[in-house]
Parts: structure tokens; sequence; C-alpha cells
């Protein structure tokens, strides 16, 4: 099995330097009789079953495998139970962290119900949201494995067979893509802190975590205190979930670009074609060794596909950004190492923590630390120009939210474009009446028209911020 989570490769990655002509034309031509070959498919089909049947396997990913891969992965590695001393520690800490937040931004408190857990809990709770993640890429590789086989590589005299066939290719493929699936979850359980570090809305409706495990290994070597550690982790979950709570559409729109990526997800056969070159048929251990192996699933790297990731990365640098911004300034003045915990987050991050190592491996994505520093640069400079208020009023719809190109000229998103809007020299006067609650019917002449217009932007001034500048920077 693979140390690499899921067994996602970018195109080229591979190492199979083969020509074309070295390749075999039908993937199953190394398999002989076809016969004895769907005798095999119900030989280990009988072994994925023995597994865990049941509702898990249903879907394209055997979830019930992952699980079970998972949990046994982080109990092999030790997890302790969370006692009832560390599950109060984490309340207290999570509910007042919701209280000092409340000086730093109008977002409501998200923590309705504060939990601790341990790392198998953190599996168990976390689930259905990877189930979301991960079956859209999982389908795909079901599809394209069921294709192949149904696409004429299968000789005429045995086409009756190839019903039977593609279902338990699609059984065998789901166990395989379930197993490194429960790998990487298990990975990532041991080192996570919370629900919220891989940057996707991981908890229950109203639940905030924190696993008192991945805080004491967060707080190893760096001489604070572990109350403080807690507190200032706290800070971060509850920050995230005032987030995922209270921003309707970002749930959808994260989960969103990651399934549109999934969709132009191909699946490279030839590691399976070299698996099942020389086996014995006869064997059915040795076949499950063979196929138990990485599945290499490469993206097409469409412009669908780059929008998705474009969105994805700075969505996510976005949403860090922010719970830095507020997080750093509520905990500056209260807590005395808040600068050295900060700066321990960041090194995290440089260095690859669950967050970056979730998505690289995921669907390629590479979190630029310098993309996420430029992200919390805009918020400060949004907080010093507009207020609390004006920006967290950003995150009302996701129009208003900044671009790549806006994290790039932070600037100009916060003070305005107006030579990028091409509107400047624009005279609108003549239809700005037309919005006025009192605006009388019919056409008006070019002098009363200005006179409205006069009236309608009296109270604005240069500096003002009218319907069209409302928080969400210029647009063209």
């Amino acid at each position: 099995m693979s140390s690499t989570p899921f067994g996602f490769n970018r195109p080229g990655d591979g190492d199979d330097d083969r020509g074309d002509k070295d390749k075999p034309q039908d993937p199953f031509q190394a398999m002989g009789d076809m016969r004895q070959f769907a005798d095999m498919l119900h030989r280990f089909a009988d072994m994925i079953g023995s597994v865990q049947p049941g509702a898990g396997a249903a879907g394209p990913l055997n979830w019930d495998l992952a699980k079970n891969i998972a949990r046994h992965s982080v109990v092999e590695q030790g997890d302790p139970s969370v006692v009832d001393a560390e599950r109060r520690q984490v309340e207290e800490a999570l509910r007042l962290a919701d209280l000092w937040l409340d000086e730093g931004t109008t977002l409501p408190a998200g923590v309705q119900k504060p939990q601790a857990w341990s790392r198998s809990e953190w599996i168990e709770q976390t689930l259905p949201v990877w189930g979301q993640v991960c079956d859209p890429i999982a389908e795909r590789m079901v599809e394209s494995m069921g294709g192949t086989l149904g696409s004429g590589g299968i000789p005429a005299d045995v086409q009756a067979m190839a019903g039977p066939l593609i279902g338990m290719v699609k059984q065998m493929a789901g166990a395989m893509v379930g197993g490194q699936t429960g790998q990487a979850l298990g990975a990532l359980a041991r080192e996570v802190v919370g629900s919220s570090d891989v940057g996707l809305p991981l908890a229950p409706d109203g639940v905030g975590a924190l696993l008192p495990a991945g805080v004491a290994a967060f707080g190893e070597g760096l001489e604070v205190a572990a109350d403080e550690v807690r507190l200032y982790l706290a800070l971060r979950e509850a920050a995230h979930q005032r987030l995922f709570a209270h921003v309707p559409w970002l749930r959808s729109h994260l989960l969103g670009a990651v399934e549109e990526y999934a969709r132009g997800i191909t699946v490279d056969l030839s590691g399976i074609e070299r698996a099942v070159q020389g086996l014995d048929l006869s064997d059915p251990e040795a076949i499950q060794r063979a196929l138990g192996g990485e599945i290499q699933l490469q993206p097409e790297e469409t412009p669908r596909q780059k929008a998705a990731l474009a969105r994805l990365e700075t969505t996510l640098a976005l949403v860090e950004g922010w719970v830095d911004t507020v997080v750093n300034e509520v905990a500056g003045g209260r807590l005395p190492n808040a600068v050295k915990l900060a700066e321990a987050v960041r090194r995290r991050r440089a260095t690859g923590g669950p967050a970056e190592r979730t998505f690289a491996t995921l669907v390629g994505l590479q979190l630029r630390p310098r993309r996420l520093r430029e992200a919390g640069a805009l918020w400060r400079m949004l907080t010093e120009v507009r207020g609390v208020q004006g920006r967290d009023a950003v995150w009302e719809h996701p129009d208003l939210l900044p671009t790549a190109d806006d994290l790039d000229d932070p600037q100009g998103y916060v003070h305005g474009r107006p030579e990028a809007e091409g509107l400047a020299d624009l005279d609108i006067s003549a239809f700005t009446k037309h919005l006025r609650k009192d605006a009388p019917e019919g056409p008006a002449d070019g002098k009363n028209a200005a006179k409205d217009a006069e009236k309608d932007e009296g109270g604005e001034g240069p500096g003002g911020t009218g319907a069209g500048d409302d928080g969400s920077g210029s647009r063209s």
C-alpha cells in the first residue's frame, strides 16, 4: 500500500518511460484464459466481501474498509481515550475562545457543542464530509476501470460475461481506493489538532472540536504552557467554525471546487497491467497483493479544472488569512506567547501540515505560503480601512470575495481601481433617477436628471461606499 494518501499523481510524475510499443495493447492479455480470469475475480470479490459486508461497500468507495484501515492505523500508533479532565479543559477553552472572538468579529459564535475527540473519534465524526470529497474522485476511477473492461478488450466468445466482470472490477476498484483513503485518513488523524486543520468544514453542524493528543503534540518544544497552547488553538477552531456556520455558501464553494476537479480525473491502468503480468491465477492472495497497490489517477488539466483549482486555492488562502487576522488580533493582548504560537502555525504550513499535504495529494494543489501571507495582508488592510464590520461584510456573497488578482494587488482591491472599471468617465446620471423610489414616471429632461443625480450623490462624497463599491473592491 502506498504511503502517499489517495495515490494521486500529477501528469509526468510517473516513472514508466517505456514506449507505447512496449506496452500491451490489451491490458488483460497477460492473464491468459478469460474464463480463468473470471474465476479469479469471483474469488477476489469474495475476499473483498469478507472484509466488511454491508452498506459501506454500496457506493463507489468502500467506506467500511476505509474506516477500518484508518482506525487500525491510529490504534496501532497509540490512541488513548480522552479522559473527563481533558474534555472539560477543551470545552472551557472553546467557550472562552468564543467570548474573546466576540470582540474581534461581527460573525456570531458557531460552536454550539464544544467537544474533545480522540483520533479515532476524529475519523468517525469527519467521515461523512470525506465521503463528499472523495466519492466523486472514486466514482471517476471506478467508471474508468469498468469502461476499460467493457471497451472491446474482451474476446467476443466471452462478451456475455462482461456484465458480471464489470461489476466485480468496480467492486475491486472501490476496495482499492477505500484502502488508500483509509490509510490517508489514518495518517491525517495522527497530525490534526482540531476539526478545521485542513480548511474544510469537517465537523457536524454546530460542533467545534480539539484533539488533546494533537494539541499536546503541537506544543512540544515550544516552551509554552499547555493551557496557553490549548487556548490559542481553540481560538483558531472557533474562528473557523464562525465562518462555516454563518457563511452559508462557503461549504458548497469549497466542496464544489473539489468535485469540479474530480470530473476530469482519469485512471492510468499501466500499473495494473504490470502488476498482473506473470501472476499465478490460482493464488488469490498473490492477486490481492498485486492489485492492492497504488492506483495512479491523472488529471487532464482542462481549463475547467484549472479554474476549479485556482478557486479552491484562493478560497482556502482567504479562510486561513481571515482566521489568522482575527485570532492574532484577539490573542495579542491576552496571551503572552501569541506571537510565538502564530509563528509555530506558519512554520507548520511551510513544512507541509495536514492541509497542505491533503490537498497536494488529493487534487494536486500546492498551497503556497506566499498566497496565505498575501491573504492575511489583505484582511489586515481591510480592517484598517473599513473596520471590522466592513471587513466581515465581504463574506456576505461569493462575488464580493477577493480574487487571485486581488491577492496580487490588495491596495487596488481595498481602495478600488477606477481606471480598470472603464466607467469613470461614463455619465450614468440619466439612469440613476429611475432607481429612486420617488422618481416620476416618463422621460425627464437632462436638466432635471442632472439635479436628481446630484441629490442621489449628495450624501456620499468622494470617500463614500455606494452600491457600486460595497466592500467588494472594483470589479471589471
